[in-house]
C-alpha cells in the first residue's frame, strides 16, 4: 500500500477531478434530477465498477499499450463517442416521447439495472480516464516499497470512494430536489438539453 500520506493527496485530487463537469456526472445529474436519486446511484455504482477495469488495466500495464499504439487508442476514443451519441439518441426519443403526453405523467424510466450498465459502458469506452490513471496515479506509487500491483489497486480504490462521494452526492442532490422537473413538458426539455450535451462532449472526444 502506498504512504498514508501519498493516499490522501491522490484522494484530494481525485475529489477536485470528480468535482469538474464532464460526461459521467452530467450523465448522473440528469438521470437522477429527471427519475430520482435511485436512477443516479445505479449510474454512479455502474461508473465505480467501470473503474476496476481501469485500474487493473493501469496495474497489469495495458493501459501503456493505449498510449504506445495511438491507433488503438483512437479506435477506443471513437467507440466512447459513438456510444455518447447512443445515449444522445436515446435522450431525444425520451424527449419526443413525453412531449407527446397529454398529462404530466412521467415518461417510462430505465431501469436501475440497465442504468448501471450504462455506467459501466460509459467508464470502459472512455480511454482518456485509463491514460489519466497511467499518467496520474504513478506520481502516487512508492517503488521502494514493492507490491506496485496492489499499490495501484490500492489507489484504484481511493478514487471509486471519491467518486462515490462526488457523484453520489450529486446524485442524491439532484434526486432531491429535481421532483420539479418531472412532469412531462420537464422531462421533454430535460432530455433534449441532454441530448445536445451528449453529443457536444462526443465532438470533443473525437477532435481533442
Amino acid at each position: 500500500m502506498p504512504p498514508l500520506e501519498n493516499l490522501i493527496a491522490f484522494f484530494g485530487a481525485v475529489i477536485l477531478l470528480a468535482l469538474t463537469p464532464g460526461p459521467d456526472n452530467i450523465f448522473v445529474l440528469t438521470q437522477a434530477a429527471l427519475h430520482g436519486r435511485a436512477a443516479g446511484l445505479s449510474v454512479v455504482f455502474g461508473l465505480c465498477t467501470g473503474l476496476i477495469g481501469h485500474t487493473l488495466a493501469v496495474a497489469l500495464g495495458l493501459a501503456a499499450l493505449l498510449k504506445a499504439y495511438p491507433v488503438a487508442f483512437t479506435v477506443l476514443k471513437l467507440i466512447g463517442a459513438v456510444y455518447l451519441i447512443y445515449l444522445a439518441s436515446q435522450a431525444w426519443r425520451a424527449a419526443n416521447h413525453a412531449a407527446k403526453l397529454e398529462t404530466d405523467e412521467a415518461a417510462p424510466r430505465l431501469s436501475n439495472s440497465l442504468l448501471y450498465r450504462r455506467g459501466i459502458i460509459m467508464n470502459l469506452s472512455n480511454p482518456k480516464v485509463s491514460l489519466f490513471f497511467l499518467a496520474f496515479m504513478p506520481q502516487f506509487v512508492a517503488p521502494e516499497q514493492g507490491g506496485l500491483f496492489f499499490q495501484f489497486v490500492s489507489l484504484g480504490v481511493v478514487f471509486a470512494i471519491a467518486t462515490i462521494l462526488v457523484f453520489g452526492g450529486i446524485a442524491l442532490t439532484a434526486g432531491t430536489i429535481g421532483g420539479w422537473l418531472r412532469s412531462a413538458k420537464s422531462q421533454a426539455a430535460m432530455n433534449r438539453v441532454t441530448a445536445v450535451v451528449l453529443i457536444a462532449l462526443a465532438l470533443l472526444l473525437i477532435f481533442d
